[in-house]
């Protein structure tokens, strides 16, 4: 019988093959009971007998059986026939009852789980057996029949369908329009993620067709305005981050939040020992190593109090209650942590309004990992900036050789500047940040910006000098020329790494010599936009 698209869509026959089977014996339950056949295949159909549901197997439907380890089973013309004919077009219909072939009119489905299997084995042969060709092929065979097929993808959308189909008889077509869109989107995502993985092991960084697989976990209230609207796209669940955290307490995050606390995160996962990075829009304003995290908050914060105000709080440790109540002094949006006591949790949840993410773990500041910016008309792409040196990669290009204490503030100072917005310089005293230049249009306006910063703070504080006398400085590219050398000199910097490569290297290094003052390059820039 011919019907039209726009009528409610009476379910006669589902298909149901699904790989996550979450919800799946009540949904066929629910559909028997409405008096719809059900057709399945393998596991899925073993999980509906088990429920006491009566179902018949697809290889009944074919006359043919699963092959070759079930890669083929549901590819056949009495498959796609039954989903892909139109029901108001009398050759479709002709064509069904001239082959024997049923109508399809509902399709359960979800495909074998590629992106689990790669997170958790390297091994290119069960993921290639992971890779779905049938569920893709009849997941768009149903969506692209929309006006007469109903696709279901996720099991969060059963109970929707069950509840259209009670009132209604049937399911509409606007529902029917918004799953199928949903179907595209996941076999756009599962494909993109196929290739990602394919570029990868033949160590591609830049295919000819970029795919950017993500989903949707969060949708903002805004931008970064209040006019702009945003979302948060998930891309891998296995990297620690912002992405993957537990939420403890807290309102729901905000563009900026998400953006600041992964600033804030990459930084502290730089370090070993206690360490807190306080960001305020995006850049640090006071990071600090201590033997315990308690000890590195106070630091941290004391190198600019002014500027924590409201901001985000990355550690690297677990944090304990006394820390804790130190952190709840001030007022924070967030605090992102590998964990958290119990004790510490308490503390909190006397603030309720403080975000309080917990991701397991730090990151690996050395994990390789593509970074993507949109520019008009397209995107930016480029591997994110996991370079990694040490004291032994440091040449000393002066006379005057680092002590100890100087090495260290110096590999500190260096690890701070890649996370500060270019142009960035950082000062460095004790293993806390004496006062950070981030984002001016010249090297030697950062220079002098972060010096006037220090001076303030030893205003503020009552200390009898700024904390850049002594201090090591960063510099994330060269210095063109001596003015922003001598600018850092003047500040009270003893100690210089910056990447050398200019073309007055000789002058900058000679300006260093006559202060009597230790410098050494890195070989490597750090720019930040």
């Amino acid at each position: 019988n011919q019907m039209t698209a726009t009528s409610p869509q009476q379910i006669k026959t589902a298909l149901l093959s699904v790989s996550d089977k979450t919800g799946l014996a009540d949904f066929a339950r629910f559909l028997a009971e409405q008096g719809i056949r059900l057709i399945s295949t393998g596991g899925s159909a073993a999980e509906i007998r088990r429920a006491g549901i009566e179902v018949t197997d697809v290889a009944d439907i074919t006359g043919f059986p699963e092959i070759m380890d079930g890669r083929v089973k549901t590819l056949h013309p009495h498959i796609h026939g039954g989903i892909l004919a139109r029901r108001d077009t009398e050759g479709h219909l002709r064509a069904l009852d001239e082959h024997q072939i049923g109508p399809i009119d509902m399709v359960v489905l979800n495909l074998y789980p590629f992106a689990q299997t790669i997170a958790r084995t390297d091994d290119a042969a069960e993921a290639i057996e992971n890779i779905d060709i049938g569920g893709p092929a009849m997941l768009r065979a149903a969506a692209k029949n929309h006006e007469f097929v109903t696709i279901l993808t996720d099991p969060s959308d059963y109970d929707e369908a069950a509840r259209r189909i009670s009132e209604q008889g049937g399911i509409d077509l606007e529902f029917r329009v918004e799953l199928a869109r949903k179907a595209f989107s996941m076999t756009a995502q599962y494909d993109a993620m196929i290739a990602q993985w394919m570029a990868g092991r033949a160590d591609i960084d830049f295919p000819e067709k970029l795919s950017l697989p993500g989903t949707r976990s969060i949708s903002l209230r805004y931008g970064e305005n209040p006019h702009q609207k945003a979302a948060f796209y998930q891309t891998d669940t296995s990297e620690p981050g912002v992405g993957q955290a537990r939420q403890m307490q807290g309102k729901e995050l905000s563009y900026n939040n998400i953006n600041d606390t992964d600033a804030a995160f990459r930084l502290a996962s730089e370090f070993t020992s206690p360490t807190i990075a306080i960001i305020k829009h995006a850049n640090p304003c006071g990071v600090a190593s201590a033997p315990s995290l308690s000890e590195a908050w106070e630091a941290a914060l004391a190198a600019d109090p002014v500027s924590a105000f409201g901001g985000i709080i990355a550690a690297n440790q677990h944090v304990d209650g006394q820390t804790a109540e130190m952190i709840a002094s001030i007022f924070s949006e967030v605090i992102i942590a590998p964990d958290a006591s119990d004790e510490a949790l308490e503390v909190f949840a006397s603030k309720p309004n403080l975000r309080v993410l917990l991701t397991g773990q730090m990151a690996d500041p050395a994990r390789p990992a593509m970074a993507v910016k949109s520019v008009l008309g397209g995107y930016l792409v480029q591997n994110r900036d996991n370079g990694i040196i040490t004291a032994d990669d440091v040449r000393i290009v002066t006379k005057a050789q680092p002590n100890k204490a100087q090495w260290d503030d110096m590999m500190m100072a260096w690890k701070i500047a890649k996370h500060v917005k270019s142009n960035a310089i950082v000062y460095v005293k004790d293993g806390v940040s004496a006062a950070i230049g981030a984002g001016q249009m010249s090297r030697v306006d950062s220079c002098r910006i972060a010096a006037q910063k220090a001076g303030d703070m030893a205003v503020h504080h009552g200390w009898p000098e700024p904390r850049t006398i002594g201090s090591a400085v960063a510099s994330d590219a060269f210095f063109p020329f001596a003015d922003g050398l001598l600018a850092a000199i003047e500040a009270g910097a003893r100690a210089v790494i910056q990447p050398g490569g200019s073309r007055n290297d000789a002058d900058v290094i000679a300006a260093a010599d006559e202060a009597g003052i230790t410098m050494g390059f890195t070989g490597m820039r750090h720019f930040n936009h």
